[in-house]
């Protein structure tokens, strides 16, 4: 053991009981060395430097100063204070001896590649947590380069969001000590982290594993969403895992006249939906995350590398905060600027692009945090570009929160003024799961509500669980999942694609084109789910929505009211030459693939039904054992006269809770002000659904939800099954859960699946 007064030990001169000379990463991997875990080799420049650097360079009463009247509320004056701080520990000359022996060590390691990384200490403050606070840097290279990153982590123990934890906590900032590892550098092929339990139940029988492409900092700091696998710690056996599409990796920058010592390149398309590792690497991992388990007898957070075919561990630290790791966002010690309302779950970081309307959706970037007023089906390339979005206006089915649940990217939904709170490029965190917004860039170690999803999709029903699509990419990926089909299939998305009004189109002669790119579009889901159905609704673009096409202005109408306006089957009776081009684009496809169903929206009277369902008849749609026709329920008035719709002659009945709620309610779906009013749960909606379920299941027509009430309420998917129901649609993020949840309905209701 060390005596405590060493600037340089190596990780072969320390154990776990070093805690305090070279801070929880640097015991760890002197332990994990000593055990023979294949760790990178290196050495650490102990937290008594760093003290040794405070005392004779007598900056501490300096840096005091500026924390004494620091509002932990007032984020711009953290960041200033941060910044100071940081400027006064970089700014200072490093002691010559100190400097000396750490030139002195990079040379005996190698004069190669090195990793930098941060290891704070605080023996006293057990139950205090610093991981994610301080920085790390990699592919560092040359003596005075190694010299000035360690200098560097010693000042990034001044962040903001450090200084904020520690003032929270009532830590003495300078009780705080720091150490730095600096280890030879690992050029990952893959990499990621390993938690030696499931964070979501505190399951320690199973060892959950992400891996990405390249370097770890992209999943550490949740730039990329990572490859995920779940492995049973006993029997050693893989569960079904969830293969992430991945477009760039983060790599060692090996080009002269670039600063950056690390960027980001393409990868290939053959190799974005590749698995990141092997079915042998992963079980490989898990052998080494069972053996650092049982040599610290206590659940482990792992970080991994694989170079040349080699995996080595990184770094490992006990998961102390098992309770807080449940929480997507219990990690989260940041200012936060604002709320609203949780739309689509997640977490991710990056800066700010403000879009004032569709014109202007090129500006965004991928990876940058979409923020305006209000989206609309135009805002959909901007939306699949961007990593968060945030709304001033508008509720959990407002076009936002479907399209973001669907895309599986975090939202905020009516947020107020977040278009004038925020700045363009300013980083943000959003936390869709919870509704805030923070400032700055907030590491997330996992994502664990991805753990029990894969393994809740496991699991059969007899109640059929479909899923709402509306983006031809996001089709094969769904498809693959645990799903019985789509049971609700958005033409307005592929139809905005094409741009163009199908009455402009038209005129034009080019009503075959319209046809030809619809059906294109609509094969792509009805191929990857065959031999599953795939329900689609006719088009249900409002006046609005369809005036933003290029030529609509010509044909569309202002209304003042365009949700109860020209839409529907009100349309298709009075447009019927437009509605026929859609007609042909279902029999286009059907010549291929059988499992294309037709479903009617926004139907206001049984006379409607009836005279669309002529209309589909006389052109050679009728209803068949590979055929079916379903209507929306999304009026009143289909509620009232159930049975008389039924008796039109139907096949299915799919709820549009969204509009049914609005309707029943009076109440603004997009309206942020009656967010707490509209509610499905309400008694009198929830009359609604029992009488739409019962009334089919007794004239023998199946029944469907497709709206987003079962996507964001478990116990009134619990009720829909216990009612009858015979399928529920829901986002792709639920999927899982929904398993999960009519499964347990079933169980309890004695269902034999």
């Amino acid at each position: 053991m060390p005596s405590g007064r060493e600037t340089i030990v190596w990780f072969s001169e320390v154990t776990k009981k070093d805690v305090s000379l070279v801070g929880g990463k640097g015991a760890n991997l002197g332990e994990m060395t000593n055990a023979q875990i294949p760790v990178p080799p290196g050495f650490i420049v102990t937290s008594q430097a760093y003290f040794d650097f405070l005392e004779q360079t007598k900056l501490m009463d300096k840096v005091r100063g500026l924390f004494r009247s620091v509002d932990l509320n007032d984020s711009k004056q953290l960041q200033k204070i941060a910044a100071q701080a940081k400027r006064i520990i970089q700014d200072a000359p490093m002691p010559p001896e100190t400097a000396r022996e750490i030139k002195e060590a990079y040379r005996k390691l190698g004069n190669g590649l090195v990793a930098v990384r941060s290891s704070a200490t605080a023996e006293d403050m057990p139950d205090a947590s610093f991981a994610g606070q301080q920085s790390t840097f990699l592919n560092i290279i040359g003596e005075e380069e190694t010299v000035a990153a360690v200098q560097a982590c010693w000042a990034s123990l001044f962040e903001a969001r450090a200084i904020f934890y520690r003032t929270q906590k009532n830590y003495d900032h300078f009780k705080v000590g720091i150490a730095v590892p600096v280890q030879k550098m690992v050029q990952s092929r893959a990499s990621g982290v390993m938690f030696t339990l499931e964070p979501v139940t505190n399951d320690r029988s199973k060892i959950i594993i992400e891996a990405i492409f390249g370097l770890g900092e992209a999943i550490v700091g949740g730039e990329i969403t990572p490859d995920f696998y779940i492995v049973d710690k006993e029997k050693l056996t893989i569960y079904p895992k969830k293969i992430s599409c991945q477009e760039w990796q983060l790599v060692k920058n090996t080009k002269d006249g670039n600063d950056e010592i690390n960027i980001k390149i393409p990868l290939q398309p053959s190799q974005r939906n590749q698995q990141k590792i092997t079915d042998d690497d992963i079980l490989h991992l898990a052998k080494l995350g069972r053996q650092i388990e049982d040599h610290y007898q206590f659940p482990q957070d792992i970080e991994w590398a694989k170079e040349n075919g080699n995996l080595f561990v990184l770094q490992a630290r006990p998961v102390t905060t098992i309770k807080e790791t449940a929480n997507d966002s219990a990690e989260i010690q940041a200012p936060v600027l604002f709320s609203g309302a949780s739309a689509s779950p997640g977490i991710a970081s990056g800066p700010v692009c403000i879009i004032a309307d569709a014109s202007e959706i090129d500006k965004i970037k991928d990876g940058e945090i979409l923020v305006t007023s209000m989206t609309t089906p135009d805002f959909v390339p901007a939306m699949k570009r961007a990593a968060a979005i945030v709304t001033n206006r508008g509720g959990r089915t407002a076009h936002a929160a479907i399209v973001s649940r669907e895309l599986g990217t975090p939202c905020i939904v009516g947020a107020e003024r977040a278009t004038s709170l925020l700045n363009d490029g300013q980083v943000i965190t959003v936390d869709g799961t919870n509704g805030k917004i923070y400032d700055g860039k907030v590491t997330r170690r996992i994502a664990t509500t991805t753990v029990s999803s894969i393994i809740q999709e496991t699991i059969r029903t007899k109640t059929k669980v479909y899923v709402n699509l509306a983006q031809p990419e996001l089709a094969e990926k769904v498809a693959a999942r645990n799903v019985d089909g789509v049971g609700l299939l958005r033409a307005e998305f592929t139809v905005a694609q094409i741009g163009e009004h199908p009455r402009y189109m038209m005129e034009q002669n080019r009503g075959d084109e319209f046809v030809s790119k619809l059906a294109d579009g609509i094969s792509i889901f009805t191929r990857v789910f065959n031999p599953r159905p795939v329900v689609y609704r006719t088009t249900d673009f409002k006046t609005n929505e369809y005036r933003k096409l290029r030529g609509g202005e010509k044909y569309e109408g202002d209304e003042e009211n365009p949700m109860l306006g020209y839409r529907g089957a009100s349309r298709y009776i009075a447009d019927l030459d437009i509605f026929k081009l859609e007609l042909e684009m279902i029999k286009k496809v059907r010549q291929n693939y059988k499992n294309l169903w037709v479903m009617i929206p926004f139907v206001r009277t049984v006379n409607e039904l009836r005279r669309t369902k002529e209309i589909l008849e006389a052109e050679g749609l009728k209803r068949s054992s590979d055929f079916k026709l379903w209507m929306m329920v999304e009026v009143p008035s289909n509620i009232l006269l159930m049975e008389e719709f039924l008796d039109v002659g139907i096949d299915g009945i799919s709820i549009g809770s969204n509009d049914l709620t609005q309707l029943i309610l009076g109440v603004d779906r997009d309206n942020e002000s009656l967010r707490e009013v509209f509610d499905e749960r309400d008694a009198a909606v929830m009359m609604a659904l029992e009488k739409a379920i019962k009334t089919a299941r007794s004239m023998g027509v199946t029944s469907s939800i497709c709206g987003q009430a079962p996507s964001v309420f478990p116990e009134l998917t619990e009720k829909l099954v216990e009612l009858g129901i015979t399928s529920v649609s829901i986002s792709p993020d639920m999927i899982g859960a929904t398993r999960e949840m009519v499964a347990k309905a079933e169980q309890r209701l004695g269902i034999k699946t």
